[in-house]
């Protein structure tokens, strides 16, 4: 038997879940509420709350699963010190998951052999882009793209998932094109099922930012002009 924590702070939702496998299959307790802000104190009373409708303890898990991004910086940090202190703790692994792979993965069931891309909305004209082959493995390393490049690099046998899928459809105008959805983060479930499936690497989950934050820290002593 497995169980496994699932956490996922990384976009306006805050996520939680435990999954239990055992060779009869598996069985996922989760809760997911939309906040906005305020992950910090969401976080823990939302974690024993389905721990408790779980059914166990944190001397139970035998593994952490943590969306690492790209995301809101603030929320990232939240989940990811979490997780990585639970496992420290219980010396048990900590798996980060990127939301790029787990929007790709929900694609693949809709995909039909077909290559996937990811894209969620980043500031202004910008994406964060993840591009995945027929077998639903990366094709390289997900990066942040301009609208208008982006549209350019889409061929008609893609399916686009994520915030900006339905704007780049239309954008490309490509009538083969499909669009699977347009949420911003995966559901919980296949962010503990991925975590399941991934292989430990002895190392803590670390942010997966992509770009630099948009606030930037003043320089001692001087007020920067507007």
């Amino acid at each position: 038997m497995t169980r496994l924590l699932a956490i996922d702070t990384a976009q306006a939702n805050c996520a939680v879940a435990v999954l239990t496998l055992t060779d009869g299959g598996e069985t996922l307790v989760s809760r997911s509420e939309a906040i906005g802000r305020g992950h910090a104190e969401a976080l823990m009373p939302m974690i024993e709350a389905v721990m408790g409708e779980a059914g166990v303890t944190f001397a139970d898990i035998d593994r952490i699963a943590v969306t690492c991004g790209p995301g809101s910086f603030t929320g990232l940090r939240v989940g990811l010190s979490v997780a990585r202190g639970f496992a420290l703790v219980r010396q048990i692994p900590a798996i980060g998951i990127s939301v790029l792979d787990g929007l790709a993965a929900e694609a693949r069931a809709e995909a039909e052999g077909r290559p996937v891309l990811a894209v969620l909305e980043a500031r202004e004209d910008e994406i964060y882009v993840a591009f995945y082959d027929e077998t639903g493995h990366p094709a390289g390393e997900p990066e942040v793209a301009l609208r208008h490049d982006l549209a350019a690099r889409i061929t008609p046998d893609m399916v686009l998932t994520g915030s900006a899928a339905p704007a780049l459809a239309q954008a490309c105008g490509l009538a083969g094109v499909k669009v699977h959805g347009a949420a911003s983060v995966p559901d919980i479930a296949t962010v503990a099922r991925l975590g399941a499936a991934a292989q430990a690497s002895g190392l803590p989950p670390v942010p997966l930012y992509l770009r630099p934050p948009d606030a930037k820290p003043q320089l001692k002593g001087r007020i920067e002009r507007i």
